[in-house]
């Protein structure tokens, strides 16, 4: 592991373009490129926990756990590997273990990884100081029409997520970190139950219980349903799911305790 594994002062993870696949969520630190194992687990369907061990033992992984800023702008802990060892484990990777619907994005990566963090961090992307005009521009515009669609979506949408997300979209068009009140970041259900450190099975066999348990426990004591919140899917698609902010965190603590504090099996 990496020496310099905590970060003091939290930055961005920035998207990645990769032509076939989802982007490679990465960072630069010290002039360094470092690449989220998580994300890149997630859009391949595979399991973080056991990647993180494969790379453990390799003598050749350089990893570090760095304090990031994420794309809903919470800050995380992450695990990252740097652009050697990103080429080489994903070299280890075996298409024939991976979903049918993933193995395309998998080859992707392998021929493309690499090469789209050197353009990005080396001859200009989104919110990279090296960005030519053309780019500049492209990125302030797609700003502003994200701006535009916050404000399309007063009344329909919950004050606090809007008000976060509007001021993520403006945070990445100045190339910054977003100012978030704490109490009003949204936090999904699902997220929460991420941060639990359960696999995807277990994830997706307590969600459904653990979302109506807490949508109820919500009742109980606000006297009315949540408000919906827009969640942006890994396909593309946007669904409505109940909305959650970091002061029902200590609800959600309350659910889980009750209900699921029990070893996993």
């Amino acid at each position: 592991m990496h020496p310099g594994a905590n970060a003091k002062n939290p930055t961005n993870l920035v998207p990645v373009s990769v032509p076939g696949a989802a982007p490679i969520m990465a960072v630069q630190q010290d002039g360094k490129e470092w690449a989220s194992v998580t994300h890149i687990c997630k859009s391949l369907g595979i399991d973080p926990k056991s990647q993180r061990r494969k790379l453990h033992a390799k003598s050749w992984a350089t990893e570090v756990m760095m304090t990031l800023v994420a794309d809903d702008g919470k800050e995380r802990e992450m695990h990252l590997v740097d652009r050697r060892t990103l080429t080489m484990w994903l070299a280890t990777i075996d298409a024939g273990r991976v979903a049918p619907e993933h193995r395309e994005a998998l080859e992707a990566y392998q021929a493309e990884a690499a090469d789209a963090l050197d353009k990005y961090f080396h001859s200009g992307g989104a919110i990279n100081p090296r960005a030519d005009e053309h780019q500049i521009n492209a990125l302030l515009r797609q700003a502003q029409m994200q701006m535009e669609l916050c404000q399309a979506a007063r009344g329909l949408i919950h004050e606090d997520h809007l008000e976060a997300k509007a001021r993520i979209v403006l945070a990445r068009g100045l190339g910054e970190t977003p100012e978030l009140e704490p109490a009003t970041r949204p936090l999904y259900a699902q997220d929460y139950l991420a941060e639990k450190g359960l696999s995807d099975r277990q994830r997706k066999a307590k969600a459904g219980v653990f979302g109506k348990r807490l949508k109820k426990a919500y009742i109980d004591r606000h006297g009315r349903e949540p408000e919906k919140y827009p969640l942006n899917l890994s396909n593309g698609q946007v669904r409505h799911v109940n909305g959650y902010t970091e002061a029902d965190r200590p609800l959600m603590d309350e659910v889980w305790s009750t209900y699921f504090g029990e070893v996993l099996a």
